[in-house]
């Protein structure tokens, strides 16, 4: 009974996202379903002692993951729409597209989102940056729309996200639990993001071309976005703010661990009003539009880290976790297997990380696994099935912001957000075993 709930739920949690449900109902309402299936006490007046209830497994998982990250959230929301309101974002976009022309345009969107993904921006904001010049591009070489989600997906929530050195949580994470830097295993990473990049980009491209065989093009609609007509500022000091950021959560981490993204991101905003403060029109409102942005984010993050909370608390799911940890091979294997069917179970990479790492942190530690290589695996493997459908990223980026829907934009979208990633993990483990 316990693995139907939780397998049930699972299933439930995609099927009312697919469905448009709010991550904030769907994630609850999926619990419940875990917890009765589990026997779970609902309340926890009603739980014997020591025994896990509903609610305040759910709240558990839910305020843990808001008091842990929330600050990140926020700096980083804040920092992202400071950059898309002064024009920054799009001047960085525009030098891009500008350099890699109409005839690779899908290619195009992909860089745009990495450098400013692996600088910091937010990929909620990055999304909604990068998304107009997108349309933009997708017209002009007659390309049918619906991989638009995709492209911006790759370029945001894969290579960059996972990669030594970039300021996204889902890199930071481990350091909590390893006792990491950053840039744990950077000489893997390298390589499996230059292989994801190649490997993604030439899928995207055939992809493509199929659709346009097929007689697929682009269309146009009434609300099409216009991309900022206004003097964008300078390429060069559009770049600088997130060169800082690179730089100071380079030259803090030793001393400060996941709490120098904080600092990194505090100096991004500083040197982004220092270098652009002419460009604001509503300096305020541009603050309380990322906070509000930022609580949206995190509150979708924590309410599928309240499901996988619940989710933990089953027998099932400590079965299926000791299955995981016990798999033949190198302890990497199990590792990158356990984050990331956590991080499917979560449907979000950084609550999967969170819940997974501190269960089998001290299992392969204590086996005597390299540190480095955890981290780098396990952030690799978290950026795999955290991209199934339910996804808040995903829901965002195909719906809200493209105005597509899944059925016609995530076949794409899976392909190079799900499998590439699985095959990145695979090159990771290879890599770090014959090395």
């Amino acid at each position: 009974m316990s693995y139907i709930g939780l397998f049930g739920g699972l299933a439930l949690l995609v099927w009312m996202t697919m469905r448009g449900t709010n991550l904030l109902i769907a994630g609850p309402l999926s619990a419940l379903f875990v917890a009765i299936f589990s026997s779970m006490s609902f309340f926890p007046q009603l739980a014997t002692q020591g025994e896990a209830s509903y609610v305040s497994a759910y709240m558990d998982g839910f305020t843990s993951f808001l008091s842990s990250w929330f600050f990140m959230f926020l700096l980083g929301a804040i920092f992202g729409k400071l950059m898309g309101d002064c024009g920054a974002a799009e001047s960085i976009s525009r030098f891009i597209i500008s350099k890699v022309g109409a005839s690779n345009a899908a290619f195009g969107i992909v860089l745009a989102c990495a450098i400013l993904t692996y600088g910091g921006v937010s990929l909620f904001i990055v999304a909604f940056a990068v998304y107009p010049m997108a349309v933009s591009l997708f017209q002009e070489a007659n390309l049918p729309r619906r991989f638009i989600p995709a492209a911006m997906g790759f370029g945001s929530s894969t290579f960059t996200m996972t990669s030594a050195g970039s300021v996204e949580i889902q890199n930071w994470i481990p350091m909590k639990y390893l006792g990491t830097s950053p840039y744990a295993g950077w000489g893997v990473s390298a390589i499996v993001a230059i292989v994801m990049i190649v490997l993604g980009s030439v899928w995207l491209k055939r992809m493509l071309r199929q659709a346009v065989a097929n007689g697929e093009s682009f269309q146009v609609r009434d609300n099409d976005p216009v991309p900022m007509s206004e003097e964008l500022p300078s390429f060069v000091t559009s770049l600088a703010p997130l060169i800082i950021v690179l730089a100071v959560s380079f030259l803090c981490h030793t001393w400060l661990e996941e709490s120098a993204l904080i600092v990194a991101l505090l100096a991004g905003i500083i040197a982004t009003l220092a270098l652009h403060y002419r460009r604001f029109s509503n300096l305020g409102g541009a603050f309380s539009e990322g906070a509000v942005g930022a609580l949206l984010a995190i509150a979708n993050t924590c309410a599928v880290v309240g499901f996988g909370t619940v989710a933990k608390a089953t027998p099932a799911f400590a079965s299926v976790v000791d299955t995981m940890t016990s798999l033949p091979g190198s302890p990497l294997i199990g590792a990158a297997v356990a984050v990331t069917a956590i991080a499917g179970l979560t449907g979000s990479a950084s609550g999967g990380l969170a819940i997974a790492l501190p269960l089998i942190a001290p299992h392969y530690l204590g086996s005597g696994v390299n540190p480095d290589a955890l981290h780098r695996v396990s952030s690799i493997a978290s950026g795999a099935l955290d991209s199934l459908p339910h996804n808040g990223y995903v829901v965002t980026t195909i719906r809200v912001i493209s105005g597509e829907t899944h059925k016609d934009a995530y076949s794409a979208f899976g392909k190079l957000t799900v499998v590439v990633p699985i095959l990145g993990v695979l090159l990771a483990i290879a890599l770090f075993i014959l090395l």
